[in-house]
């Protein structure tokens, strides 16, 4: 009988050992899992930094040039504004100018004071 039970205990303690072997096994490969994932983790987040930094530099380049262009805007109408008020007032002119010399051309001409008399 006790050699029995003694074979018993054999048989569960070797079932022991090797379910405690395969658990230790599983530990090391989750483990390595996790170690690696970790390190992947580290890289992610280094990059996130990176690029965040890039991120932030290129806002600020961005507001920069979108300023740069809203000024440029408002001197291109600005001087587009001013650019027609001198067309319209050299056309002006231009029509004043002949006007007063067609009077000055009949006025001075002679034979533009004969036929008045």
């Amino acid at each position: 009988m006790m050699s029995k039970q003694g074979a018993a205990l054999q048989t569960y303690n070797n079932e022991l050992v090797k379910c405690i072997e395969e658990l230790c096994s599983k530990r090391d490969e989750v483990n390595r899992q996790v170690q690696q994932e970790e390190e992947e983790k580290a890289r992610l987040q280094h990059d996130i930094r990176v690029l965040t930094e890039k991120l932030s530099r290129v806002n600020e380049s961005l507001a920069r040039r979108l300023a740069s262009r809203a000024e440029l805007d408002r001197t291109i109408a600005e001087t587009e504004a001013a650019y027609m008020k001198i067309l319209e007032s050299s056309q002006a002119l231009l029509s004043v100018l002949k006007k007063e010399t067609g009077n000055l051309a009949r006025a001075t001409d002679p034979r533009g004071v004969h036929k008045d008399h």
